[in-house]
């Protein structure tokens, strides 16, 4: 059964782009991952496999590379100002890009 959740945090997109720079190119278990701004931060919406695949792929590469950029910034995390909703998924609907003929 997928994983889902909705995670607000009061971040920009520079930053989202250093600690994106910080993950590998794969995640095992992604399904989807969309970040997008809202007052006060960012949004993240995220689809796993399983929440097993979340808390691996987050005790390994997410909170080391968010501690490394905030503190660039002079901030330590603070738990306390962000959300975290586990959503309950229906379905997840990957559009796929064809390939052009070249005719």
């Amino acid at each position: 059964m997928p994983y889902a959740f909705i995670h607000d945090v009061p971040a920009n997109a520079e930053m989202y782009d250093k600690i994106r720079a910080l993950l590998p190119d794969v995640a095992p278990g992604l399904q989807a991952h969309i970040a997008f701004k809202r007052d006060g931060g960012l949004r993240y919406v995220d689809v796993w496999d399983d929440e097993a695949s979340w808390v691996a792929f987050h005790d390994e590469h997410v909170e080391r590379a968010v501690a490394k950029v905030l503190a660039t910034y002079g901030v330590q995390p603070d738990p306390a100002s962000v959300t975290f909703d586990e959503i309950d998924v229906i379905d997840v609907w990957h559009g796929a890009r064809q390939a052009a003929s070249s005719a």
